[in-house]
């Protein structure tokens, strides 16, 4: 009886959450179509949409039901847990998900960006007279190359970033400061992500710290 209980069943496994892997496994698919010509570039893109609004792995099943089944040789490997944060490291930062934020602005008040994130291609950070914190130690980009565009006027902008990507600081300080760099313990990884931290602090200022991240942490007690 405990056995049947805890046994899972079909609808039970549509209910679950779906993992990044289980996206990225299903976009996979979506690519060989569009490669194949089953897909044209309109379908792709409304599929492509719907994997990454998808939250349970019965939402991501109905948008390769029509596509055949791919061969043990070309199917990407899906693991059965979510991909541990060591393996979220240099150049498997670069997603095609699509972005979950574009713009953090904070008048007066305070704004951040942390946790599983995903950057685009251009991000802007605003503040007056307050504060804005991005973390990008989990966050994933959707090109090789990222640009912050920054306003700051009598507030801060702190960007932590992991030492597995390269920031480039070019802001235009007016009575404030641009910072970056502190921290980092090694070279970035070979053809890891790069960010631009770009724009203008006026009395104010945007720094730019390198900090590690939690496995780091705990790898060395």
């Amino acid at each position: 009886m405990v056995e049947q209980m805890n046994e899972i069943t079909p609808s039970d496994e549509g209910r679950m959450r779906a993992s990044d892997a289980d996206r990225d496994a299903v976009a996979h698919r979506l690519r060989e179509a569009l490669a194949e010509g089953r897909l044209d570039t309109e379908e792709h893109g409304e599929r492509l949409e719907a994997v990454y609004r998808a939250k349970t792995l019965g939402e991501l099943v109905p948008i390769t039901e029509d596509l055949p089944v791919p061969s043990a040789d070309t199917a990407p490997a899906t693991p059965s847990a979510p991909a541990s944060p060591q393996a979220l490291h240099g150049t498997r930062r670069v997603t095609q998900a699509a972005p979950t934020s574009r713009v953090a602005i904070a008048v007066m008040g305070g704004a951040d960006r942390s946790g599983s994130w995903v950057v685009p291609n251009h991000f802007v950070a605003a503040t007056c007279m307050g504060g804005i914190d991005l973390d990008l130690r989990e966050a994933r980009f959707t090109q090789h190359e990222t640009t912050i565009w920054t306003g700051c006027v009598m507030g801060g902008i702190d960007i932590v970033a992991p030492d597995d990507i390269e920031v480039r600081v070019h802001g235009l300080p007016i009575m404030g400061g641009f910072g970056g760099g502190r921290g980092q313990r090694r070279p970035a990884a070979p053809g890891a992500p790069i960010v631009h931290v770009r724009g203008i602090a006026v009395m104010g200022g945007v720094d730019v710290k390198y900090k590690r991240r939690k496995h780091q942490r705990d790898a060395d007690g």
